[in-house]
């Protein structure tokens, strides 16, 4: 019997201000148990952050099953390349290595943005498209996912294309348009520029916004001028949880 067949992964969401984990059912993309969440600790440095980690597997986690943590930075090979908005002292930490030890299970870390992306595709707003999907989320900054054929293409960064000179999430992130107080059609126009960057680029099927202005979508979604498909994203605050659970059970199954 599989991993995934005989107990619910546990994905954790791992951000600024809490970390938020639970057991995920597979078939449906739902939580199995309630989530559980806990504050970050002052200074969100790793070690600490491995402890709280720790308290939410022990609280919450089936025993035995296998572990997925979201990390807003760029992640290779279980390394953490970058720091925008957590300790510097994150940057070139072993993460899988440090969890591993901590949690004595198998642990996979994913960067948040990518693990909210392979959620939609999986369970969301983009379950059963075919090609390309690009998961886009608007808030402080720009987070992006690429996933093809349902499979992820890991760390894309695209809200740091350089656009007119400028990076992307500098113009055009949620953040700006609450701190210049921009209409919703004044944002539209630089979402309109940036989308159309993006298809250019990678001429995608299908466009998903996520991030907490998603929920106001039908404020400014119709007024992007772009020819791709774009559509709000479906799954809202889960979608870290879930898809970090997702490639953890994907991780343990392919051992």
């Amino acid at each position: 019997m599989t991993v995934t067949s005989a107990l619910h992964p546990f994905g954790i969401d791992f951000g600024g201000s809490g970390i938020k984990g639970a057991p995920v059912d597979l078939g449906t993309g739902e939580f199995a148990a309630d989530r559980t969440r806990v504050e970050t600790p002052k200074g969100g440095r790793p070690q600490d952050v491995a402890d709280v980690v720790s308290e939410l597997v022990v609280r919450g986690a089936d025993k035995g099953a296998p572990i997925g943590i979201t990390v807003p930075g760029v992640v290779v090979h279980g390394v953490v390349k970058s720091a925008a908005n957590i300790d510097e002292s994150w940057i070139y930490t072993d993460a899988v290595t440090m969890f591993r030890d901590k949690l004595h299970r198998d642990v996979v870390v994913v960067n948040d943005a990518d693990a909210a992306g392979l959620a939609e595709v999986r369970y969301g707003a983009a379950r059963d498209q075919a090609g390309l999907v690009i998961v886009t989320t608007l808030g402080t900054g720009i987070g992006t996912a690429l996933v093809y054929d349902g499979v992820l293409v890991p760390n894309s960064e695209l809200g740091h294309l350089e656009i007119n000179g400028k990076d992307a999430e500098a113009v055009a992130a949620n953040s700006v348009r609450e701190k210049k107080d921009l209409s919703w059609s004044e944002w539209a126009e630089r979402l309109t520029t940036y989308y159309r960057t993006l298809e250019r680029l990678f001429s995608p099927e299908l466009f998903v916004v996520g991030g907490g202005v998603s929920k106001n979508a039908e404020k400014f979604l119709p007024l992007l001028g772009i020819d791709t498909r774009i559509v709000p994203a479906a799954l809202l605050n889960t979608a870290g949880i879930v898809g970090a659970a997702v490639l953890a059970a994907e991780s343990a199954d392919s051992h």
